[in-house]
């Protein structure tokens, strides 16, 4: 019985990782301006990797794997984002603009 719920649940955080993956390259090529495709990306791999790892840790059951898959985590979990924010900073240093005026056009026309 604990068990299945165990498998279960290990296999609803890995497809929901899985999902948070696509819809996250969904996002880079759905969204209009860099900062909007740096956030899908760098929200979506965070999650994307929580869920997968957890997920693995629940199937490897207590072992120096599990061990392992969590400095993985631990170490995606400080990563993942400071490489986001240090690419933004360098967008903005750049002088990346956000693309406003195309956001605004493209709420307008789905609007209409």
């Amino acid at each position: 019985m604990v068990e299945t719920a165990i498998d279960i649940l290990s296999w609803v955080l890995l497809l929901g990782g899985g999902a948070f993956g696509v819809l996250g390259g969904l996002g880079l090529v759905r969204f209009p301006d860099f900062y909007t495709r740096l956030h899908a990306a760098g929200v979506t791999d965070t999650l994307c990797a929580l869920m997968i790892i957890l997920g693995l840790i629940l199937q490897a059951g207590f072992s120096i794997l599990t061990v392992k898959l969590a400095l993985i985590l631990l170490f995606l979990l400080f990563t993942a984002p400071t490489a986001s924010h240090a690419l933004a900073r360098a967008a903005i240093v750049d002088g990346v603009a956000p693309d406003i005026g195309k956001a605004k056009r493209e709420t307008s026309s789905s609007n209409t």
